[in-house]
């Protein structure tokens, strides 16, 4: 049987989702949880996957696994459900044995500003360049073995009382694609860049050109689409709920330079 799970993790203290040697990752933590309960018994094996990677920081409200198990799906989120307070699995959906997470319908990321200085209007109209498809090859970092040509579907605002929330919606994103975006908007904002400049950075990506990258914390991996749905265990989402308020209740976004009022 093949099983993905959805789940919510505080990225904050630790080095990204996707392992590395010698420091503390959210994907080391998820295979030593799977392992220690009998429901893998390697990554082989299992032909464990994840649906996207976040960088150092990043904090997810849903990203998703899938692997090969023995185990029944019910006892799957049974043992997984309180091994960590910082990562909680909350749904489960038994699936295809071909069922690769990576291939989504959808994928949205959530940035959250700081809502002083900041005119919605304005950033709507600088965003609204980014969208359709684009070569991102000076807004993002694209490794060798990627075609840096993506889709952004839609960029969406929205005023949340404390924050202005950024949803950015895309099958696919390249590393830092969000943040440098992010970036170059609040450049525009305090007058160290011009719209034509990116203009002419996404018309031209053979002329390289670079407007920085916007912190990690403030971004959010917030929601993966398939063709299918979740079943979710109304007993976790509470968990989830708690999981969410404590990252936004914690978030950090000093670090977000904004313009002068």
């Amino acid at each position: 049987m093949r099983v993905a799970l959805e789940f919510a993790y505080n990225g904050k203290k630790h080095h990204g989702f996707a392992r590395q040697p010698n420091v503390v990752t959210i994907e080391e933590k998820i295979i030593k949880a799977l392992i220690k309960h009998g429901l893998i018994e390697d990554i082989i094996e299992s032909k464990f996957r994840y649906a996207s990677r976040t960088d150092k920081g990043v904090s997810a409200f849903c990203n998703v696994i899938a692997f090969n198990t023995r185990s029944f799906k019910k006892n799957v989120l049974k043992n997984l459900s309180f091994e960590y307070e910082d990562i909680v699995f909350y749904s489960a959906k038994e699936v295809e044995l071909e069922f690769n997470p990576r291939y989504a319908r959808q994928r949205i990321y959530r940035y959250y500003l700081p809502k002083c200085c900041l005119d919605i209007e304005s950033l709507i109209t600088t965003a609204a360049m980014f969208t359709g498809k684009h070569d991102f090859s000076n807004f993002a970092r694209v490794e060798s073995n990627k075609d840096p040509v993506r889709t952004i579907n839609n960029i969406v605002f929205t005023d949340d009382g404390n924050f202005i929330c950024v949803d950015f919606s895309a099958q696919t994103f390249l590393w830092h694609q969000i943040r440098r975006i992010i970036s170059s908007i609040l450049r525009i904002k305090t007058g160290k860049l011009e719209r034509d400049q990116i203009k002419n950075a996404l018309s031209k990506p053979n002329k390289r050109v670079d407007f920085g990258l916007a912190p990690a914390e403030p971004l959010i991996l917030k929601d993966i689409i398939y063709n299918f749905d979740f079943e979710y265990n109304e007993n976790l989402l509470h968990r989830l709920n708690e999981l969410e308020q404590k990252i936004i209740k914690n978030l950090d976004i000093s670090s977000v330079k904004l313009p002068k009022s």
